[in-house]
């Protein structure tokens, strides 16, 4: 069983005698990389659902109009919104950095899409230019963190004023509307007796735990937030991949603006004020280690249908909201705790 042995530190390469020297096949995994990237993750996921069930159970119990149909796709579009800047700010996460400026950048998309819905562009083209200039605040962000080797928490610091600070600009901090009524039906729609916007949401959730689980770019994502220098040594294109995340978060967040701006039919300069919080909220409390390269979208939405679970449940049992506002800081010490523990139970700490 050959070893490499690096300035000090070991890299095993095992090979089993009747494959000694074989090529390994394009998307293989070894079975270390499989407990990583699918049996541990999936772990995590499957608690974030475990918790999420329960919390169902006893709210249906504590109210009797908690499954109703009226509340049920209320709750869906009140999730439904941040829930797919959490997966953004998933992929953020998994490579062991942050994205603050999320909540700003949705603000300004849809205010941006907004702008062009009142001043006659059709209602594609709008949408288009909202999307496309969140991807590119994204790619901004990236570039400074991958090429520029900046904190993420200060690139994106910084990001978050001068998107906030380029709306209220942008607007005069007015209100922009009115809307074509076309574009409020994108939101506040239903499809097949579901809300539009559980529609996009489960989609964004599906694609990205498909891409996570099954494609290179997924698992260069894991091997960038466990080590980074040792993903490159390994060949990973880690600046290209810091910049794909951070572009892939401006996006959703620009997605999320959009539907934000759909759904009240108006376009609102303080949009997304504290959803980057929400996002982040939601996938530690869904399992994403702050750490990098654990986490999953499913654990994800779970994290993000808890946060809105409990608020939601919380109005239907009159429950002060600044009592809520403890309960999910309170999750998250928890699930950041629970994260520490298990990594030093892993290390044999």
């Amino acid at each position: 069983m050959p070893s490499l042995k690096i300035r000090g530190r070991q890299t095993a390469t095992t090979l089993e005698p009747a494959t000694a020297g074989a090529p390994v096949p394009n998307g293989s995994v070894t079975q270390e990389e499989r407990v990583l990237t699918f049996g541990d993750v999936f772990g995590r996921d499957a608690g974030g659902l475990i918790v999420l069930l329960i919390l169902f159970g006893a709210l249906t119990l504590g109210s009797d109009e908690f499954l109703t149909g009226d509340n049920m796709a209320n709750l869906a579009r009140q999730v439904a919104v941040f829930g797919i800047i959490a997966v953004g700010q998933l992929l953020v996460i998994l490579t062991a950095g942050i994205d603050l400026s999320v909540g700003s950048v949705l603000g300004l998309t849809g205010c941006i899409t907004a702008e062009l819905l009142v001043h006659g562009v059709g209602i594609v083209p709008a949408i288009l230019v909202g999307m496309a200039a969140g991807t590119a605040i994204g790619v901004f962000n990236g570039a400074l963190v991958a090429y520029g080797k900046l904190p993420p928490f200060i690139v994106t610091l910084g990001m978050l004023g001068i998107a906030r600070g380029v709306v209220l600009v942008l607007t005069d901090a007015s209100t922009v509307q009115p809307l074509p009524d076309s574009f409020g039906n994108i939101a506040n729609g239903s499809f097949l007796g579901l809300p539009n916007l559980l529609w996009m949401f489960a989609v964004v959730v599906l694609v990205a735990a498909f891409v996570l689980r099954r494609t290179v770019f997924g698992r260069y994502v894991y091997a960038v937030g466990s080590n980074p220098e040792s993903a490159r040594l390994a060949g990973v294109p880690v600046t290209r991949v810091l910049v794909s995340v951070y572009a892939i978060a401006g996006l959703l967040a620009a997605v999320g603006g959009v539907l934000f701006t759909s759904r009240l039919n108006a376009g609102i300069p303080t949009a997304g004020t504290g959803y980057e919080l929400n996002a982040i909220a939601a996938c530690v409390i869904g399992g994403a280690s702050l750490f990098g390269a654990k986490g999953g979208a499913f654990g994800a939405a779970a994290g993000a249908l808890i946060v809105g679970t409990l608020n939601n449940g919380g109005n239907l049992l009159a429950i002060n909201s600044f009592y809520l506002q403890i309960i999910i800081g309170v999750l998250i010490l928890v699930a950041v705790a629970f994260d520490q523990w298990q990594g030093r139970r892993s290390r044999g700490g």
